[in-house]
């Protein structure tokens, strides 16, 4: 059985997963610690009381629904991000890192109780297949969209690839509806974002950490080196906002991608032979040039682990607000065909030692926007230190969330243009450092 270890966060966003490592690991008796007298006799008390349950309940039970909500129940009762995972959220986790899957590419959103298309994604059979934004999908294989929920509506657009799928439009423009055949594909998630920033800025946004956003990063910045050119390049904007999390390699390899040396961030679980250091190699993308990375109370997990090894590093400099706070690192544990379990078994700490657990990272300059009046108070992120049952640290004062806003019109978007006014005006500071320090 294999054991995949990850750090794992939910925010009102969505959530990240963010994978450590693979392993090889038997949940049997002869790997597991001997249980007290007093604990078999707990399960016992389990048994005992699933079996009244089972034959004296008012109505008959699903036996299997009982075993599976009273694992979930021993699990959530451990902290936040401990929980079980039923084989069909074991495979849309997969689907989730893995950043690709059977499909038709198409970006969607609920709107009164229809889909209607965000955008269609570049060079995918949607687009070939003429697509627009604002199309309103009212029937899937002819099934009628109305009344299922948006991932119902999504499970039915995916599946193996070159297999067809019938889609009814409608459309602003047309009379009549508009029938559509097409044949899925692989789409691959799109982690990555960029543009040129007044005419002299790379800005490179990371929505999520799946198995492209490395590959996708290293990409964007070749573009923007050969489109803007290395002489007048002023710097990049690295833009972590609202970014949930994702697989912890990738996170690793963002990091590294740079620096040139030092630690980049360690695990450390119950037993200290468990603890995991991940370290940079020499080669950074950005040649030296320096580096703004924006945070707000959406940028979580493998986000927080980025802004802390370039933080730590004197690399970059982070502006926004202070990033969601979650420091715990979660393994899944496939148990065959039935779901996997999600455990959290480290923390991890920043290159200089330090644990954001339930604090965050908190930026070198505080850069607040500005929340419209009916936004104003739903901004704001629990944060870590908002969750029931979440870990605590020792002598450590914990803070809360802070605000997630970013406006729609880039114009108004405060962070961002003090990152691009910062790199302008740079002469001397933390974001050019060309080299990184070892942390003392």
């Amino acid at each position: 059985m294999r054991k995949v270890s990850l750090v794992l966060v939910g925010a009102f966003l969505g959530a990240g997963v963010s994978a450590v490592s693979t392993q090889t690991h038997l949940l049997s008796g002869t790997s597991a610690v001997a249980a007290s007298a007093e604990t078999y006799r707990q399960l016992s008390l389990f048994g005992d009381v699933f079996e009244k349950v089972r034959t004296d309940y008012v109505e008959k039970p699903e036996e299997s629904k009982l075993i599976e909500t009273a694992v979930n129940g021993m699990l959530t009762s451990l902290d936040p991000h401990s929980s079980y995972m039923d084989a069909k959220a074991f495979r849309d986790m997969q689907t989730t890192t893995r950043g690709e899957f059977g499909g038709l590419g198409i970006e969607v959103t609920m709107e009164d109780g229809l889909i209607k298309v965000v955008s269609p994604i570049d060079d995918t059979p949607a687009s070939k297949a003429g697509l627009l934004a604002n199309d309103i999908i009212t029937q899937i294989d002819e099934d009628q969209v109305q009344g299922l929920t948006l991932n119902q509506a999504v499970d039915k657009m995916r599946g193996p690839v070159n297999s067809p799928v019938k889609l009814k439009i409608s459309r602003k423009e047309a009379k009549e509806p508009l029938d559509v055949t097409l044949n899925r594909d692989i789409i691959k998630i799109r982690p990555v974002r960029s543009k040129v920033e007044s005419n002299d800025v790379g800005y490179v946004r990371l929505t999520q950490f799946n198995e492209q956003t490395f590959d996708g990063l290293k990409t964007a910045i070749d573009k923007l080196q050969t489109d803007i050119g290395n002489d007048k390049l002023k710097g990049y904007v690295l833009d972590l906002r609202n970014n949930p999390g994702g697989l912890l390699d990738q996170a690793v390899m963002v990091s590294d991608a740079f620096l040139d040396r030092g630690e980049i961030v360690s695990t450390r679980g119950r037993n200290p032979d468990e603890t995991q250091r991940f370290s940079a190699k020499v080669g950074d993308l950005a040649k030296g040039k320096p580096i703004v990375v924006l945070v707000n109370g959406g940028a979580a997990s493998a986000s927080e682990i980025v802004a802390g090894a370039l933080q730590d590093h004197k690399r970059a400099t982070i502006m926004g607000t202070r990033s969601f706070g979650k420091g715990s690192v979660q393994s899944i544990i496939p148990l065959g065909g039935q779901g996997a379990l999600r455990l959290t078994t480290a923390r991890y700490y920043t290159p200089s030692g330090r644990s954001i657990q339930a604090k965050g990272i908190e930026p070198d300059q505080e850069i607040l926007q500005e929340v419209p009046d009916d936004l104003k108070g739903k901004d704001e992120t629990k944060g870590e230190a908002g969750l029931k049952g979440h870990l605590k640290q020792k002598d450590v004062e914990e803070r809360g969330g802070s605000s997630a806003y970013i406006p729609p019109d880039p114009a108004k978007d405060k962070q961002l243009i003090a990152a691009v006014d910062f790199l302008h005006g740079i002469q001397k500071g933390a974001a050019n450092v060309t080299k990184p320090s070892t942390p003392n």
